[in-house]
């Protein structure tokens, strides 16, 4: 190589890197760097404007400052859309930048903080007293006065190398030594310790969903937590956490429903506008061919189970399906088709969100006996079903539907019997004037044998105690409500938001669940006597049943009791042993878990009438109830389709509302699903059976 040419580019080189660094030395421009790094493509104006040059006399000094970013190829214009962007080299030159501004810091000796914004900048003392203030909600005399003593001790520590968590940790430890706990809350970081991360990573096997899995428990952990500090009143977080009530799913208490009514026809056919607020959809289809009303069906489904963490209740199928189905039989293989898509619901929970179609019996029996055939095959193909069915029998006889239901029990399938408009967990939709579809704000329980354990057997001193639980805990219930609908409205549900303007077109009820009654009122409160025993019960749940309903009043809510199952059963068995001694828990237990609801074996039930005090209790506790109660009809894992179908339409004859409840065993390698599945799969060969 020629050398004249070598030093001519060597040279070129050089003056390059003079002109780069020059163009560093100026704060204004490497804050434009910054904006856009951090902002993206923007306008001139847009840019000028966050830059800071926002006066008219400025304009020149701006536009000199983005010409020697354009000439040194730092920032380019997309001419087209006349908005300026960064480009790769003025990324590294805004790195290069960053490095030695934290190197400047470190090798000058003073203080430097790491902070969570992934910089390292000078300790200053008057961003604590700034943070005190605005996210503590300190009066300015005592944040700098907690600055102070916090500055004193970071100097004593004589160390160079600090950390935004660490100096939040040492300001929350001042704050709760000078007796200020409220803000200490306020101010507290949320997340995980470092050992827990850890534990979840190794035990990755145990997280369903891959990687979102992962995302998803760390940040249910965060708003837990978040809900338990600073978002409950201080009273309900410690009834919770000490067991005399319990909160399902805390990390999205304030942001989710736990069970929704839809009305599927107004659904589909009015349009949802989902403002792309999902993977780009923008609005469900118009619905001409029955193949648009499955796709439209199937998608509105995966949709809607994203916005309720318990159960979606769709009614309406059997009207929108009569209107487009010209064939029975190709009916029933594209709702096939329709459910198996769609079943892919969302989890929140341990159990993924159902989406359950309610049916009312005693009219189209053919597009009815379509839906049930339908069901019956995505029973046969799916190891555990996320669809669910309601039978509504008010103005129908169970017995025109009980051989297919039989069978459908028998594979797994979910199914509700009901002469109300209720929930899979048998909780009764309330309706509202006006109202298109329901939101049922449920997840509080009350734990009633923590109470009849501390009301030395009188039970007038126990209904006291419940009635003074309730009311703190319903104000919480409507702080839940508020929230939800502030966020609703803001698009974090769109589905949700576009079938009831903001919540302002359905009925919202908060719902307080019981359990554990019948061992308050049996095993702890010490009643003897079946018929004295049983007119305390319905005392007891009048009582709930009268707070609710002057409670709402005063707040302006609907509220509900229920008797229902609760994911804090076991939880609650765990504590009251550890306060009370396991003995006397146990021997308070009707089984391994206090009571939800009411249980009848199908194996009893050929000797019951309307008249047994086991079927009168459940008529007269479901009378008094306003928010229904939820009754099993157990069966035997051996029992026989024909056994089936006689018991619920036996049951039918003697309750107003049933869930037929029967353990079908499944391979939990394969899926494989089989009545006789017992020791091992027969088609994998794997022992791992589930039920």
């Amino acid at each position: 190589m020629d050398p004249k040419k070598g030093g001519g580019i060597l040279q070129s080189t050089s003056k390059r890197v003079r002109m780069i660094f020059s163009v560093m030395a100026s704060p204004n421009r490497i804050d434009i760097l910054r904006i856009l790094n951090s902002k993206g493509p923007l306008t001139y104006s847009e840019l000028k404007s966050l830059a800071g040059f926002k006066s008219k006399k400025e304009s020149g000094k701006f536009a000199y400052h983005l010409r020697k970013l354009l000439r040194q190829s730092l920032v380019a214009l997309n001419k087209s859309e006349r908005r300026y962007t960064i480009t790769n080299l003025g990324k590294l030159v805004l790195s290069l930048a960053r490095q030695i501004e934290e190197r400047s810091i470190i090798e000058s000796g003073k203080m430097y903080v790491r902070t969570s914004h992934d910089s390292i900048e000078e300790f200053n003392s008057h961003k604590i007293i700034q943070s005190l203030v605005r996210e503590g909600s300190l009066p300015l005399e005592l944040a700098q006065k907690i600055t102070e003593e916090v500055e004193n001790r970071i100097y004593k520590y004589q160390t160079t190398y600090l950390t935004g968590s660490l100096i939040r940790e040492m300001v929350n430890s001042v704050l709760l030594e000078h007796g200020h706990e409220e803000y200490r809350n306020k101010l507290a970081r949320l997340g995980m310790p470092v050992f827990d991360v850890q534990e979840m990573i190794t035990n990755v096997d145990n997280v369903d969903n891959g990687a979102q899995g992962l995302f998803f428990k760390a940040g249910q952990t965060v708003f837990a937590e978040n809900l338990i500090l600073n978002t409950l009143p201080k009273d309900v977080a410690d009834s919770h956490l000490s067991g005399d009530i319990h909160i399902s799913n805390p990390g999205i208490w304030s942001l989710l429903p736990d069970t929704i009514f839809f009305n599927l026809k107004e659904l589909i056919e009015d349009g949802i506008d989902l403002k792309g607020k999902f993977l780009g959809v923008t609005r469900i289809a118009t619905i001409k061919t029955l193949d648009n009303l499955m796709s439209s069906l199937s998608m509105m489904l995966s949709l809607a189970s994203k916005e309720a963490s318990r159960e979606v209740i769709m009614d309406g199928l059997v009207q929108i399906c009569l209107k487009y189905a010209k064939n029975i039989t190709e009916l029933e293989e594209k709702l096939v088709g329709a459910f198996a898509t769609s079943s892919v619901s969302s989890k929140y929970t341990k159990e993924p969100t159902l989406v359950s179609f309610r049916i009312q019996l005693g009219s189209e029996p053919k597009i009815v006996q379509a839906i049930l055939s339908a069901y019956k095959n995505y029973i046969k193909m799916t190891p555990v079903p996320q669809i669910g069915l309601i039978i509504d029998y008010t103005n129908g006889k169970i017995v025109d539907v009980s051989d297919i239901i039989a069978e459908i029990i028998s594979l797994g399938g979910k199914v509700q019997f009901s002469k109300d408009e209720t929930s899979y967990s048998g909780i009764i939709r309330v309706k509202a004037k006006n109202s298109t579809s329901s939101i049922n704000l449920q997840s509080l329980t009350i734990n009633l044998p923590r109470l009849a354990f501390e009301s030395n057997k009188d039970e007038t001193y126990f209904r006291a105690r419940l009635a003074l639980m309730m009311k703190p805990a319903l104000s919480a219930m409507s702080l839940r409500k508020k929230d939800i609908s502030d966020l609703t409205r803001r698009g974090l549900n769109p589905v949700l938001a576009a079938n009831t303007q903001y919540m302002q077109r359905s009925s919202v009820c908060l719902v307080v669940n019981l359990v554990g009654l019948h061992e308050a009122v049996f095993n702890i409160l010490g009643y003897n006597d079946q018929k004295e025993g049983q007119e305390i019960i319905y005392k007891v749940i009048q009582t709930a049943v009268d707070v609710a309903e002057k409670k709402g009043k005063e707040m302006g809510d609907l509220v509900v009791v229920t008797m229902t199952e609760s994911d804090g059963t076991s939880r609650f068995g765990s504590l009251d042993g550890e306060k009370y001694g396991k003995m006397s828990v146990n021997r308070s237990l009707d089984g391994e878990n206090y009571s939800e609801g009411v249980v009848l074996n199908a194996s009893e039930l050929g000797s019951m009438s309307v008249k047994t005090d086991k079927i009168v209790e459940a008529n007269k506790m479901a009378k008094i109830l306003n928010g229904g109660l939820l009754i099993q009809l157990k069966f035997e894992k051996d029992a026989k389709i024909e056994e089936i179908k006689k018991s619920i339409e036996k049951a039918g004859d003697l309750v107003g509302s049933f869930r037929p409840l029967k353990e079908v065993p499944i391979c939990g390698n394969c899926g494989f699903k089989d009545e006789k599945l017992f020791d091992k799969c027969p088609l994998c060969k794997s022992p791992y059976i589930v039920s």
